[in-house]
């Protein structure tokens, strides 16, 4: 069949709309584990502080003669702890012009940016808490930075011959990172067991995209199941049950590949000097502007109770 002689169609039409979708697809991840799992407590300075203790050993001689005076046993006092508290924030600029045309996918590109922003804040964010960022006091040209998880576990680390672990445990002094080599389940296994000793009850076994396939693969002392009524093959590992409990395996995408954290979330909290907020800054010609801002440090409790085999190949 032919078109009939004389049909205005497509082709010769001008103006005809774009195809253009209403709709924007994003798909850049936002989920954020250790953010989203951790206690969120209040800071009242940009020095936030706490104050941890520990229990006296066990003894096996404690053991008290009939009508003994009473001695008084030695006593510890508590150990004070800091982190700085860290600013992180996005600002975002828009002509009068662009928020006043017609946009396919959004009617307000002020709105739209917004929301993106406050999106890409919480993940900034998560990747500095699980990095190895160490403290900043900052000063008037120097920003303030807070110590992230890996200068804060040092108690309980398996790590490569080279590397080493944060000094003190205090998030003052970066973990320095060694040889990396294979994620294996005896070195899981390792820190599980001196997290336990330590006193910890760990819930979550942490761990980038890479390490998360390989601990996927660790055989432990069973046997895999396939479902036969709907003939799928279970391959991955979501729940480790160790010799001290079940830890669930969290992947994150903005934690480095390289460590894998066995954490008790018991003794991790956001601390806000500010919340996420946004504020509308002063208007110096044809734009609008807004400041999407948080100001919060990372508080670890006890850092005896969480654990990290660090070193670990990435591909």
């Amino acid at each position: 069949m032919a078109q009939p002689s004389n049909t205005f169609d497509t082709y010769d039409s001008v103006g005809e709309r774009e195809d253009l979708s209403d709709v924007i697809y994003s798909i850049s991840p936002t989920d954020t584990p250790f953010l989203s799992s951790a206690a969120k407590t209040k800071a009242t300075a940009v020095l936030h502080e706490w104050q941890t203790d520990s229990l006296a050993a066990a003894s096996t001689s404690n053991a008290v003669i009939e009508g003994d005076e009473a001695t008084a046993d030695s006593m510890s006092a508590t150990t004070r702890l800091s982190n700085s508290c860290q600013i992180m924030d996005k600002v975002i600029t828009i002509s009068g012009t662009q928020e006043a045309v017609d946009k396919a996918g959004r009617a307000s590109e002020l709105a739209y940016q917004i929301a993106k922003a406050a999106k890409e804040l919480k993940r900034d964010m998560e990747a500095t808490l699980t990095g190895n960022q160490a403290e900043v006091a900052g000063n008037a040209s120097t920003a303030r930075k807070f110590g992230s998880l890996g200068s804060w576990i040092a108690s309980n680390d398996v790590m490569s011959a080279a590397g080493s672990p944060a000094s003190g445990g205090a998030g003052n002094t970066a973990r320095t990172d060694g040889t990396q080599r294979v994620f294996t389940e005896a070195q899981l296994k390792s820190v599980i067991k001196s997290v336990w000793n330590a006193g910890g009850d760990p819930q979550i076994v942490m761990v980038g995209p890479f390490n998360k396939q390989k601990l996927s693969g660790f055989t432990g002392n069973s046997t895999r199941f396939d479902a036969g009524a709907d003939a799928t093959l279970y391959t991955s590992v979501d729940v480790y049950a160790s010799d001290f409990g079940q830890l669930q395996v969290v992947p994150n995408r903005f934690s480095r590949d390289r460590d894998a954290y066995v954490l008790d979330m018991n003794f991790f909290g956001i601390a806000f000097l500010r919340d996420f907020s946004m504020h509308e800054l002063a208007k110096t010609g044809d734009t609008e502007k807004r400041q999407l801002l948080v100001e919060a440090t990372l508080e670890s409790r006890n850092e005896a109770a969480s654990g990290l085999v660090a070193d670990l190949t990435t591909s």
